[in-house]
């Protein structure tokens, strides 16, 4: 007769898994899941931003060791529990701290150092750029970041290939796919409340303003695809199997869930996804956040507009620090 622990390796040597990393503030996890959504096994890695210049911020290198760093913590334990070694799952998916600025060149390379949620100096921009948008932009969302290089006229926007947060860079890397998920996307630039995709009336408004700037592209055009959950969000390459598992044992063409902000795995984990539900998180920062039937009639200063994972208008509450 079979036992769990038989069943369980059984799943993992035929994939039937599903393998969530999340890059949080102090630790990156792991979390392996069965058929029926039970845990098999964990990983972790601990890291911590550097404060660098006046900013908060991670390296490439931090990221790329912590997700190897973490993938091996897990694997070790799954080969520790179930006698086996993981070469393949149903699905995998990324999860990351929301909001920040990753602005890569064609080649893929950082035009500027990573700045996390933790940096307010785009708050000036921020400001201003709320009331031209009539819409209350954080001093952490990306296009504040975005909008304060334009105002300083920063080099490296004539090289600007790509922008997105750290959930979409590292799936960029792992499958290749320009994507994001709604609920982190609603930290880069204001989204439809009830759909996947940008605000269009204020990305016609902020498309002006770069056309002012005089910058060679269109906001739609470095911005990462918008996706709901459940949408195909591309498959594990061959070289983003080596990046995870550098030992070679984790193959190929594994599909991918869109990458998503920590906020939205939250909001699953704690089942606070439908109407009229709400969360608190209390990590290095503290928000709530509660599902509404729809969007605000008007902007508050007090309060940030984002999304569920598969659209939903969300009004959030944040301070920059809590554990921290």
């Amino acid at each position: 007769m079979k036992t769990d622990r038989d069943r369980a390796a059984q799943q993992i040597l035929e994939g039937k898994t599903a393998l969530g990393i999340e890059f949080g503030s102090t630790r990156i996890k792991a979390v392996l899941l069965d058929e029926d959504h039970r845990v098999l096994a964990t990983g972790a890695y601990d890291w911590e931003n550097r404060f660098e210049d006046g900013l908060w911020t991670y390296t490439r290198d931090d990221i790329l060791s912590g997700l190897a760093a973490c993938y091996a913590d897990l694997k070790k334990q799954v080969q520790e529990e179930y006698g086996t070694v993981p070469r393949t799952y149903g699905v995998m998916g990324i999860s990351g701290m929301m909001h920040g600025y990753l602005a890569l060149d064609r080649s893929g390379e950082w035009l500027a150092p990573f700045y996390t949620w933790r940096n307010n100096h785009a708050e000036d921009a921020a400001e201003e750029l709320s009331g031209m948008l009539d819409f209350h932009v954080p001093a952490r969302w990306s296009v504040a970041h975005l909008y304060r290089a334009m105002c300083t006229h920063q080099e490296h926007l004539q090289r600007l290939d790509y922008l997105t947060t750290l959930s979409g860079y590292v799936h960029l890397l792992l499958t290749g796919e320009r994507v994001l998920g709604v609920g982190d996307a609603s930290g880069m630039f204001p989204t439809e409340a009830g759909q996947a995709a940008y605000d269009a009336v204020r990305m016609s408004r902020f498309t002006a303003l770069t056309e002012s700037a005089g910058v060679p592209w269109r906001p739609e055009q470095v911005l990462p695809q918008v996706l709901a959950a459940g949408a195909d969000a591309g498959r594990l390459t061959a070289t983003g199997a080596s990046l995870i598992d550098p030992t070679g044992d984790l193959r190929p063409g594994i599909p991918f869930c869109p990458p998503e902000g920590d906020a939205g795995t939250g909001m699953v984990a704690t089942d606070s996804v439908a109407v009229r539900r709400g969360n608190v998180s209390a990590g290095t920062s503290v928000f709530a956040m509660f599902v509404l039937e729809h969007a605000l009639s008007a902007a508050y200063p007090e309060v940030d507009m984002v999304a569920t994972p598969d659209g939903a208008p969300v009004a959030m509450v944040h301070c920059n620090n809590c554990t921290s």
